[in-house]
């Protein structure tokens, strides 16, 4: 569910994070490193103490307590990331607190399909199934020539592989990519040089990377060709 208010809210806008653990210790060390006004949120004084010189404020709280939240100011922030997740009834009275509190962005941690429907249903902007769709990630990676793998709705996907050895020595047009294959070719990468726009006359060779969009069938069948 899109907030209404989030065009409306700078790029750089502070970071309300609560949970401290695997999920929420990844997004904030990432937020920092975005260089990214961040408060952590823990109920775990060990945790809250750990990251209190990594990120710009820490402060431990039941964020569970409505009051506790308010009196952390957490309703000035435009943006939440709900991390508790393992704890299902925690990670739903937060989100309702936040919700609660009006913060135009939620994004919320879920463990199973029926949390997240929950936590949309109480008001969560964006539901994150990080478990999952790491599992759905590596299977499609362990199975072929994929480096990286993005899925956009239910079936169009972005795919970082190496190039397969159909295409070599040949333009993106003579190769039949778009034409045989149902799919485009949107950047490549050659050895040493940075990764670059890919057009109808680019020449793709042997040891470069390449990113394919297209349908995720049409996109298997292509990283499925001759190496």
């Amino acid at each position: 569910m899109a907030s209404p208010h989030a065009h409306q809210i700078r790029h750089d806008a502070p970071v309300l994070l609560i949970g401290l653990g695997r999920f929420g210790s990844a997004a904030a060390a990432e937020l920092d490193l975005l260089g990214r006004e961040v408060l952590a949120v823990d109920s775990d004084a060990a945790l809250v103490q750990e990251w209190a010189e990594q990120v710009t404020h820490t402060v431990q709280a039941d964020s569970t307590q409505l009051d506790a939240l308010r009196q952390i100011g957490a309703a000035e922030f435009q943006i939440a990331i709900v991390a508790v997740g393992s704890q299902i009834e925690a990670s739903v009275l937060i989100t309702a607190n936040l919700v609660e509190l009006g913060i135009p962005q939620i994004w919320a941690k879920a463990v199973s399909k029926s949390h997240g429907r929950i936590l949309e249903r109480i008001g969560a902007h964006h539901v994150i199934y990080p478990e999952a769709e790491a599992g759905e990630r590596i299977a499609r990676l362990v199975s072929g020539r994929m480096l990286d793998f993005i899925q956009f709705d239910d079936d169009f996907v972005f795919v970082k592989m190496h190039a397969p050895r159909p295409l070599f020595g040949k333009t993106l047009t003579e190769s039949g990519v778009r034409t045989v294959h149902k799919v485009t070719v949107v950047g490549i990468k050659s050895p040493g040089e940075p990764f670059t726009h890919a057009t109808e006359q680019t020449v793709v060779h042997e040891g470069d990377l390449i990113v394919v969009s297209g349908r995720e069938a049409d996109v298997q069948r292509f990283a499925g060709l001759e190496g």
